[in-house]
């Protein structure tokens, strides 16, 4: 049923127990618990609310900033925890969410799922758009998450994944997003870049 919560207690503390590795430093419990908030402040935007909260659960379950495939590995997490929860079709719609947050593109899926991949990614990427203290506190936080990088190459490659973003038209894919965050993110992503680059 549409309605019935996917992610029950036991998983919830199953999660919760990966989100509170010592390495998360901002791939953490927080970041789940804020976007669950944005889910709720918004519920009402979104056609299926909880297989977005089965994504937001699952998108960053697997995390090691020192490999490239954490998102597929999340996503495999939740097709093997889920595959008996539901039909094939709403978690291929939450595998196909998840794997989005690699590159924060919009996955190819029609209508009302589509628009709900489109809010599930900007919720993710709402951080940019917070207020500079948050955002310079999210910043280094990923930098610890990263302290395995020397500082040159963490310059560089810390401002060409933030050219990235303020090279888009749009930083967010939803009208609704873009109007909340969107000038905030371009500043504070003007900010860092102007720093990296000193």
């Amino acid at each position: 049923m549409a309605n019935e919560p996917l992610i029950d207690a036991a998983l919830k503390t199953e999660l919760s127990a990966l989100y509170r590795q010592h390495d998360r430093h901002y791939h953490g419990l927080g970041h789940i618990e804020a976007l669950l908030r944005l889910l709720g402040e918004n519920r009402s935007e979104f056609a299926d609310p909880e297989a977005v909260e089965a994504a937001i659960w699952f998108h960053d379950a697997i995390y090691d900033s020192q490999r490239a495939d954490n998102e597929a590995k999340s996503a495999a997490l939740a097709a093997e925890r889920l595959a008996d929860t539901f039909e094939f079709a709403r978690l291929s719609r939450i595998l196909a969410m998840i794997e989005a947050t690699a590159t924060h593109a919009l996955p190819d899926l029609p209508g009302k799922a589509g628009r709900d991949a489109a809010l599930f990614l900007d919720m993710d990427l709402s951080i940019l758009g917070a207020p500079a203290d948050v955002f310079d506190a999210y910043e280094a936080a990923i930098r610890r998450e990263y302290a395995w990088v020397d500082e040159a190459a963490w310059q560089t490659g810390r401002a060409a994944v933030l050219r990235k973003f303020a090279d888009r038209p749009a930083i967010f894919h939803s009208a609704l997003f873009r109007k909340r965050y969107e000038a905030a993110a371009r500043a504070n992503i003007e900010r860092s870049l102007s720093r990296l680059n000193a």
